[in-house]
């Protein structure tokens, strides 16, 4: 249709049951929650699917009932394997010297915490 669109970078891609989700896409149906002020998603291990999309939200409320809202909220809006299976409300997200969400920092501490839980 002559359009380019550009769905974020090579880094910002996971990949669940074979399906490629845009990081980018996800984050964008979860700020879309009134309670969402920002998201940030990655893919974590998971033995089923390889990985599974894991949201950080800063919002006004916290807690598990909070995090099967938004859960529900979001599966409404994106299609099924795309909806995060793990959320984690956090005080703030990482950013970079620009002002942009580092997730390459949340990639690490993931990685970090998976490793003391396997020890």
């Amino acid at each position: 249709d002559g359009y380019f669109y550009h769905g974020g970078r090579a880094d910002d891609v996971i990949i669940s049951a074979g399906w490629t989700i845009s990081a980018v896409e996800v984050e964008d149906a979860l700020l879309k929650h009134p309670d969402v002020l920002e998201a940030a998603c990655i893919g974590v291990p998971d033995e089923a699917r390889g990985q599974v999309v894991k949201g950080f939200l800063v919002a006004k409320r916290s807690g598990e009932a909070f995090a099967d809202e938004v859960r529900q909220f979001v599966r409404s809006r994106l299609s099924a394997h795309e909806y995060p299976r793990i959320i984690e409300t956090v005080p703030d997200l990482p950013k970079t010297p620009a002002g942009k969400v580092n997730r390459k920092v949340l990639r690490e501490a993931e990685s970090a915490r998976a490793s003391k839980s396997k020890a």
